[in-house]
């Protein structure tokens, strides 16, 4: 069922609502599920009979967005504030995980001699590991702590650790420096878009969570910038992970614009923050618009607390790997994790300016800019169309274009070490122009990872019901920072054991794979509300159903369209 409250302007309205007095007490209940019908002035019988029965109608739902107020699909500058000052942090992320990529350029024997194959990728994959560790440690942590406390930690474990690698000497306290701050970028990854999820209009909610990763990218970006500008510095290493402190520091000073959750504040009885907060990010809505997206999600925070006090961990688990709907959900979810990773994108972000510069570019941290440059720009690309074309009619264009990339690329690369005996060594003597056919491949590649890939497993959470949403992402999560674990491990390794021109071809092997999943078993969910998505797999994976649902919805859509032109019409 789809409810709209007429949209009054707030400033037109007389009426008085007595639950939303600025004075009430911090944890007084704006919504009761004993409190009297409201009779407004003037008002007639069957506009109160009209009242009552639109109060009986909402009493169960549990989705805000069932109420639509005036200007919902418009971003208001405090809103805007909010996922600003919070993507910070996925700024962060994108710094932290692309600065790598300079490092082990401009490093060489500063940590006591030049570096092995295994000390290069335990220093990168470090980052990953205490990603993995953070992920799964921050959303338990939030709904304890509140969100804007993990963001807090997750600012000063970047801090310690930027602070750690750009003071160290050793091979091991570099290894210490990436993990701590891999922990941050775990806490970050995790909490940053559940909390701009949260804040954000209903309607605007996927775009805004979507800006996070536009942001990461950005950060992927300056990373690699600044990486180029310290090159050829002595130490200049040292300034590319110690900068990383400088926007964890302006976010720590920021911290203090960052509301709570209003769901955290929910939870914890303070409706009266909380209804605040409401207001200030629907500023067109009425104050009973306001009590009511209050009220509901009082009665979602309070099942979900049910859910959560009346099952253990355990039982959760068993449900989620033993109930056909919620298996099927988190195969997807995890599926679309591993091919994220398993496509090898993450080498790029690792390893691309070392892998240029064996190439022969001079500058290869710049050459390795322009890569992450791509990603931004196509990140900006994917949040324009995801939602109209569709998550799954997405995945299914692009991965095909990074298939062909990869493809492209371990051709040129077959062609270039055809005179090194198929391996790169540093130091041979490149032809330019084969290099360059490499780096438009990438580029290729690159792009459809931005427009498809790269965001569309990051929208797991719609994929679970309530009950297990949270352990269903957690999990989806894990799987993605293993596998990324596993791929920024093992590919200076892969490319001595199979050749470099077998590394790319074996990821664009996995990429045919993830096409084949996403096209016999990844539904359509863009469109669909929470509900039905949960319908969606409740006898199989549901591709031919949710197209069906999708197909319903855009006719009844078109139908109350008709309806609404022809009471224009006819002035009724």
């Amino acid at each position: 069922m789809t409810y709209s409250t007429s949209p009054t302007s707030p400033t037109s309205s007389t009426t008085h609502y007595p639950n939303t007095s600025p004075i009430a007490s911090s944890s007084q209940p704006l919504l009761s599920d004993d409190q009297p019908d409201l009779e407004l002035e003037d008002e007639t019988e069957s506009g109160i009979q009209h009242r009552r029965e639109e109060r009986q109608s909402m009493e169960n739902e549990v989705d805000e967005g069932m109420i639509a107020v005036q200007g919902e699909d418009t971003i208001t500058r405090f809103v805007w504030v909010l996922v600003f000052t919070a993507a910070l942090s996925g700024l962060l992320f994108g710094y932290d995980t692309a600065a790598i990529a300079g490092v082990l350029v401009t490093i060489k024997g500063d940590l006591g001699g030049l570096l092995s194959v295994w000390q290069l990728e335990a220093i990168t994959s470090s980052t990953t590991l205490g990603a993995l560790l953070g992920g799964l440690l921050a959303g338990g942590l939030s709904d304890y702590t509140g969100r804007r406390m993990v963001i807090v930690l997750a600012n000063v474990v970047f801090i310690s650790g930027s602070l750690i690698q750009a003071a160290c000497h050793t091979v091991d306290y570099m290894i210490a420096g990436r993990f701590i701050v891999g922990l941050g970028v775990g806490l970050a990854s995790c909490i940053v878009p559940l909390y701009i999820g949260e804040l954000a209009p209903t309607k605007t909610r996927g775009k805004l969570v979507t800006m996070n990763a536009v942001v990461v990218t950005l950060g992927q970006v300056i990373a690699y910038a600044v990486g180029a500008s310290f090159q050829n510095i002595p130490n200049g290493w040292r300034w590319i992970v110690g900068l990383g402190a400088v926007p964890a520091m302006i976010q720590l000073a920021a911290i203090g614009f960052l509301p709570e959750s209003p769901r955290i504040l929910l939870l914890r009885s303070n409706v009266h923050s909380a209804h605040a907060i409401i207001s200030k990010i629907y500023p067109l809505a009425t104050p009973h618009q306001i009590d009511q997206k209050v009220g509901i999600m009082r009665r979602a925070v309070q099942q979900s607390k049910e859910i959560s006090d009346s099952t253990t961990f355990g039982q959760r688990l068993k449900s989620l790997l033993k109930n056909g709907g919620n298996r099927r959900a988190l195969i997807i979810g995890c599926g679309l994790q591993i091919s994220q990773q398993f496509c090898g994108f993450n080498t790029l972000m690792y390893y691309s300016a070392t892998l240029f510069a064996v190439l022969g570019f001079k500058n290869a941290t710049a050459v390795g800019m322009i890569v992450a440059s791509v990603n931004f720009l196509f990140t900006l690309v994917a949040l324009k169309i995801v939602d109209p074309l569709g998550r799954r009619t997405t995945m299914l264009l692009t991965l095909p274009v990074m298939i062909v990339g990869l493809i492209l690329v371990a051709f040129f690369l077959h062609i270039l070490t055809a005179q090194t005996g198929g391996e790169l060594v540093e130091g041979s003597n490149y032809p330019l122009a084969i290099s360059l056919l490499v780096l438009l491949s990438m580029l290729v590649y690159v792009a459809g990872y931005a427009t498809g890939l790269g965001n569309i497993p990051w929208q797991q959470g719609e994929l679970f019901r309530l009950e297990v949403r949270g352990l269903g992402t957690s999990i989806s999560t894990a799987t993605c920072w293993t596998g990324n674990l596993l791929i920024a491990g093992s590919f200076l390794s892969l490319m001595h054991a199979i050749t470099p021109t077998g590394a790319f071809a074996l990821y664009a092997f996995f990429c045919m794979l993830s096409w084949l999943f996403c096209y016999f078993l990844y539904p359509e969910t863009s469109g669909l509300s929470l509900e039905e998505v949960s319908l969606v797999f409740e006898d199989d994976f549901g591709v031919l159903k949710s197209q069906q649902i999708r197909r319903e919805k855009s006719e009844k859509a078109r139908m109350a369209e008709v309806d609404r032109l022809i009471h224009d019409e006819v002035g009724v």
